[in-house]
């Protein structure tokens, strides 16, 4: 019985991952910058202060989702991810429709990123990814560990 989503899976969860991820890098790639020049005007959703908002949203949103593309420490890479794009959706954009039919702002962007970074919490990057080589090698090693313990016993 196979462990892990497959082949196939991990080709959909690799797709996923650097397409999503790409997206909220550049979406992420704003507020890094206002944080290197210095720029900490930005909204404070939960009442910890423009600069801690602005340097966690930027966190999340450029280093994780550099993160989450490379497949390293996705499952923990995604929680702030997640996280973020609730506060946004239920938040930020609270008194904003979930859906719009005319420009201007909605729920729906947010909500989108939020429930893909929830999924990949509980999935993980899949075999084509950093974490999947990581697994790979400690398996291995493992084989490796236990076949030496074998041959050390003594014959009957």
């Amino acid at each position: 019985m196979a462990r892990g989503p497959g082949i196939s899976g991990s080709i959909g969860l690799f797709i996923l991952r650097v397409g999503v991820s790409s997206f909220m890098l550049m979406h992420g790639w704003g507020k890094m910058l206002q944080v290197i020049e210095g720029n900490y005007a930005f909204a404070d959703p939960i009442g910890i202060g423009q600069e801690t908002s602005l340097v966690l949203a930027a966190g999340a949103e450029f280093v994780c989702a550099i993160l989450v593309m490379l497949g390293l420490g996705t499952r923990f890479a995604a929680i702030p991810l997640a996280f973020t794009m609730l506060v946004a959706a239920f938040v930020v954009h609270a008194v904003d429709p979930l859906f719009s039919t005319e420009p201007g702002p909605s729920k729906e962007p947010a909500l989108v990123f939020g429930i893909v970074y929830l999924a990949l919490i509980f999935t993980g990057a899949g075999w084509f990814s950093a974490d999947g080589l990581i697994r790979t090698l400690f398996a291995a090693k493992r084989r490796e560990a236990f076949m030496d313990d074998d041959d050390a016993k003594p014959a009957k």
